[in-house]
């Protein structure tokens, strides 16, 4: 009876209990990502509210990606060490009080606390949600259940802006907080009444000069890059140099700790599986090609083509749907067969997106740029996550929380690093642009001309970023944990 109920109310996630932990942290997970893109249309607003200029008020993006580079990592170490429930109900708790903080804060130092209390819960939920997932799921179901949460990871991101935009243009910035926070409270209530512990606890003892060079490394890559990406001085300045500098060496020195421990606080040694290896690879370098498109295309459309910010917050807007459409199908394709050609497909046509992107002028219409858009979100969509759960695949499960938060790390660095070098292009060849022309630099449509010229060779660089990656993946297989492990898991999942 038992088995029957399981199979029918369980479905890919094997049980009902099962389900309902998953669909509960899905949709903390929801709410944690969506807040993270609703910030971005409203700095303006709350620049003139609080009066703050315009780099005090980056910080409040960039102080949040800090402190999700500096946390993922350690996520690792949280998932092993706590229960499934009190780390989803504490990074749930810190994720409200900092909503709440946000939403009430009188000045500046006040919401910048509130941001950080909301990154340091999200930076928990995902790599959590990822671990519980593979460690209650089958492997040959695995494709569908990341699929699902494919859904929450994709079109939470794309409705951000325009959702903002919305809000923005009729009410205070403080509702988007305002209105995120009864939906928090609720998934806090919901967990505490139905969310059971699903994952075991291994009592891993805190390395604490690990935790410090890994919070340099990872913080001041992060940092250093995501100054040079916001246009805080050029590559020689103390800002963007130094912490690179010092993360660069930190992590050499962490790189070296890790691979000498007994022990590690963070296990290097995934890397020695090829799969693995490869399939990260392509994931930083698929983050970097949807930055590039998030970030550059709303400036040309706002600056060069004059269009309003929720107009172009609304180019994302069917990319974004298609993405969750496609995630769960991309899911089941998986399932039956594999990464290797989803990735080989949709690294195409995303490279075939950047590639038109590259040559867009003032005639191009405001309709092609979002079907181009949304062909290289669907590129996107069918790969990401396929790609990632081949990845943890080849993993033995004691690794999974590990390969978790080494992929959800180095997809922020690489973020960030691909930020700041598109943004470095894009202005290096506007500004040589206007300098080889006398007089350009007053005229506002030799800027225009400018700008396109910068996209162009930002694009081009993403292209053969891409075209990498798409190189790569012909060296992509379906990927089995070792056949010891995987015996053991199959024990571990049939006693859930």
């Amino acid at each position: 009876m038992e088995q029957t109920s399981s199979k029918s109310n369980g479905g890919t996630f094997g049980s009902r209990s099962n389900f309902i932990v998953v669909m509960v942290m899905i949709l903390g997970v929801f709410v944690a990502i969506l807040n993270e893109t609703l910030l971005n249309v409203a700095l303006s607003k709350i620049m003139d509210d609080i009066g703050i200029s315009p780099s005090t008020a980056q910080w409040l993006a960039t102080g949040y990606l800090l402190v999700i580079g500096v946390l993922i990592p350690v996520t690792a170490f949280l998932i092993q060490r706590f229960t499934t429930r009190s780390l989803f109900l504490s990074a749930m708790g810190l994720f409200t009080a900092g909503t709440f903080i946000a939403a009430i804060a009188p000045g500046f130092s006040i919401l910048l606390i509130g941001r950080v209390l909301q990154a340091a819960g999200t930076g928990l939920l995902f790599p959590l949600l990822t671990n519980v997932v593979f460690s209650i799921v089958s492997i040959e179901k695995r494709g569908s259940a990341m699929g699902t949460i494919g859904i929450v990871i994709t079109f939470a991101p794309a409705i951000g802006p325009t959702l903002s935009g919305i809000i923005v243009e009729h009410f205070s910035w403080r509702v988007l907080f305002l209105s995120v926070l009864p939906i928090a409270l609720f998934v806090i209530l919901f967990a505490f009444w139905k969310l059971k512990n699903v994952t075991e606890t291994t009592k891993p003892k805190i390395d604490g000069l690990s935790l410090v060079l890994s919070t340099l490394g990872f913080g001041g890559i992060v940092y250093g890059f995501s100054s040079a990406g916001e246009g805080h001085g050029g590559w020689t300045s103390t800002e963007v140099l130094l912490p690179i500098v010092i993360g660069i060496l930190s992590l050499g020195l962490f790189t070296w700790r890790q691979l000498t421990m007994t022990e590690p606080f963070l296990d290097l040694r995934v890397f020695a599986y090829r799969i693995f290896r490869i399939s990260t690879l392509i994931m930083m370098i698929v983050m970097m090609a949807m930055f590039s498109a998030m970030m550059l295309l709303p400036i040309f459309l706002q600056n060069a083509l004059g269009y309003s910010p929720l107009q172009a917050g609304l180019v994302m807007l069917p990319g974004g749907i298609v993405m969750g459409i496609m995630s769960p199908i991309t899911g089941r394709l998986f399932d039956r067969f594999g990464a290797k050609w989803l990735a080989v497909i949709g690294l195409a046509l995303i490279g075939h997106t950047l590639w038109q992107f590259a040559f867009i002028t003032l005639s191009t219409s405001y309709s092609a740029i979002m079907i181009l858009n949304t062909l290289l979100m669907l590129g996107i969509s069918m790969l990401m996550m396929p790609v990632m759960t081949n990845a943890l695949n080849e993993l033995p499960p004691p690794s999974y929380p590990h390969g978790t938060a080494i992929i959800g790390t180095l997809q922020q660095v690489a973020g960030a690093v691909g930020t700041a070098l598109l943004v470095t292009v894009m202005s290096n060849i506007s500004k040589g642009y206007l300098e080889d022309l006398p007089g350009a630099a007053e005229d506002s449509t030799h800027q225009i001309f400018a700008m396109i010229a910068g996209m162009k060779s930002a694009f081009l660089l993403a292209f053969g970023l891409v075209v990498i990656a798409w190189a790569t993946s012909f060296f992509l297989k379906a990927a089995m944990p070792p056949k010891g492990e995987l015996k053991r898991k199959q024990a571990s999942a049939h006693e859930w």
